[in-house]
């Protein structure tokens, strides 16, 4: 469904005591995405979200939103004023696009299609 919480994920200083505070405070189960970087994923939840380590400069909680035509929504986003990134792939699980609304706020897109090819493929 186009605008619906699809995904988050949180920045973490150290993904390991991160992801303990969750475990501690929620409950959440994580499993850790076979993909070229270090990212946990929440296992059985909804919606998806994930534990990421990041440097000083990403804080706060990045959403996705679900949108059944990125490209038309990054364009909207872009008409109404705010920014877009061009998407980006992930492959064997669709595109995203980092954004930002008029006021400043950060958000991110994201299309369903698995069959994203992974770099040097297809």
């Amino acid at each position: 469904m186009d605008g619906q919480l699809v995904h988050f994920e949180l920045p973490a200083k150290d993904a390991g005591r991160a992801m303990g505070f969750w475990k501690s405070l929620f409950g959440w189960k994580f499993q850790d995405w076979s993909g070229p970087v270090e990212y946990h994923m929440l296992a059985g939840n909804e919606p998806g979200g994930a534990i990421y380590p990041s440097d000083e400069s990403d804080v706060g909680p990045v959403i996705y939103f679900g949108t059944s035509d990125i490209d038309a929504s990054i364009a909207r986003a872009r008409e109404l004023g705010g920014s877009a990134d061009d998407k980006q792939p992930i492959p064997g699980v669709g595109w995203f696009a980092r954004c930002t609304d008029t006021e400043g706020n950060e958000f991110s897109l994201f299309e369903s299609d698995e069959s994203v090819p992974a770099p040097g493929e297809g």
